[in-house]
């Protein structure tokens, strides 16, 4: 994308200060640990009102046709206009505030403005910005607020254009709100006036760099080794697993670790609503829904994928996440040839995630018999992993619950593995992963597969496999 684009989408405009040619040394005595800015209004004034004018300066002489996606050669262009700048209106600056000024700047052209910084500390899992004013971040698990701000509303709505543009998506008054994504998956979530009483509200949850492995999940105590060979075994064996639990709970996390054991020679398609699993395999193809445009024409929703994803001759279907009557099409899917298909779903237990799927199949307007509903979802489900964020912020797997069939008109359910809390001591959660000492009735189809999982992984010894 050109300069001249970005430029054109409001993103890098900003408003001129009036200062002139002002040289403004007096910048020179502003010390602030906590705000480099400076603590009087003042002082922030002037920093401002600096950082408008050389910005203004350095936009009027860009070339607005470079293609800023080669971030190095435009970061290089910056710095040498920046320097030039400071030179010919004689402002004098200390190293550390010549060194700020330029990083902000550039955060503005280049990046995400003030949030620029957070995106890049990799200890930062989710940035929460309400209002101009008023930004706050999750660390291990526990929310902070940060000393920094945007200067206006306006200024977070270009942020927000910034990323939603790219997309082909769209956020004004009469859509006020928008599901987007980051270069690197990150997942973005934006939401305006009128709609948004304090303005407008950004909530980006980070991707880290870098896929987070297995070995960094038993460190993180999310679950066991035992666990593990458990559920790479399931899905091997190509079992259909329902990934759930509550918002930022680590649903996606476990999904893109779990498609990891899926085999280098399948194929497998992928979709989302933002496309931000991190699929490792080679054959991969990423499906993304659209929103309606602005004559309200044009969306392509997550069950018209999953209709399509069928004609694709998939070997398996992943789906980001069911929320609506696309739950439907993605058990017909499960229960058409496709197993080995996996999804996350939003849930208070295993047994709320099955009660929840069954109330997304009847918003499909089928008119179908509850009963009738029930054995489709029994007879797709082989394995729902349920996660929760304890109260010390860290991610555990709390159920790991088999499927396993119907009496009646119920839906059968049985545990495999459970944690158990036993404490919570300096402000961190005690307890234990537990087998329950139950084989699941899915282990012939997971011997059929090759693999031989021993006795002491579900904590029973040579007793008698469970019919």
């Amino acid at each position: 994308m050109s300069l001249l684009k970005r430029i054109e989408q409001g993103q890098t405009t900003t408003t001129s200060s009036g200062n002139g040619g002002k040289s403004t040394s007096q910048l020179g005595k502003i010390r602030s640990k906590e705000d480099p800015v400076g603590g009087t209004s003042s002082q922030r004034d002037t920093y401002s009102d600096l950082k408008t004018r050389v910005q203004n300066r350095l936009l009027a002489e860009l070339d607005p046709t470079m293609d800023v996606t080669r971030v190095g050669e435009v970061r290089n262009t910056i710095q040498e206009l920046f320097e030039q700048v400071l030179a010919e209106e004689n402002i004098v600056l200390t190293r550390q505030e010549r060194h700020r000024l330029f990083e902000q700047i550039a955060a503005e052209i280049l990046g995400l403005g003030p949030l620029q910084p957070l995106l890049e500390d990799e200890s930062i899992t989710e940035i929460m910005v309400n209002g101009a004013k008023n930004i706050y971040i999750e660390k291990a698990g526990k929310i902070h607020r940060m000393p920094i701000t945007f200067e206006s509303d306006e200024h977070v709505m270009r942020i927000i254009d910034r990323i939603v543009a790219p997309l082909g998506r769209r956020i004004d008054e009469s859509s006020p709100y928008v599901d987007a994504r980051l270069d690197d998956g990150s997942r973005v979530n934006a939401i305006i006036p009128p709609i948004s009483l304090v303005g407008p509200v950004l909530t980006i949850r980070k991707f880290p760099a870098s896929p987070i492995t297995l070995e960094q999940l038993v460190e993180y105590g999310t679950l066991t080794e035992d666990i593990i060979e458990f559920v790479k075994a399931c899905v091997i064996a190509r079992l259909n697993i329902i990934i759930s639990g509550g918002t930022g709970s680590g649903k996606t996390t476990l999904l893109n670790v779990l498609s990891q054991f899926i085999p280098a020679d399948e194929r497998i398609v992928t979709i989302e609503n933002a496309a931000e699993l991190q699929l490792r395999q080679e054959h991969v193809v990423t499906l993304e829904s659209r929103p309606p445009n602005i004559e309200g024409m044009g969306e392509i929703t997550i069950r018209q994928l999953v209709i399509n994803a069928l004609r694709m001759r998939p070997d398996r279907i992943i789906v980001g996440e069911i929320r609506d009557e696309a739950a439907l099409d993605m058990l017909q899917a499960m229960n058409t040839g496709h197993d080995g298909s996996m999804t996350t779903a939003h849930s208070n237990s295993p047994r709320d995630s099955l009660a929840r799927i069954e109330t997304m199949v009847m918003m499909a307007g089928m008119d179908l018999p509850v009963r009738a509903i029930r054995e489709q979802v029994a007879s797709a489900i082989d394995l729902i992993i349920h996660q929760e964020r304890m109260r010390d912020g860290d991610r555990k797997v709390v159920q790991i619950t088999e499927v396993s069939g119907m009496e009646g008109d119920v839906i059968t359910m049985t545990d495999i593995f459970v944690f158990e809390q036993t404490g919570y001591e300096d402000g961190r959660v005690i307890g234990r992963f537990r087998p329950t000492g139950l084989r699941p009735k899915f282990i012939e189809q997971i011997e059929a597969a090759g693999i031989h999982l021993p006795a002491a992984t579900f904590g029973i010894g040579g007793q008698r496999r469970r019919r």
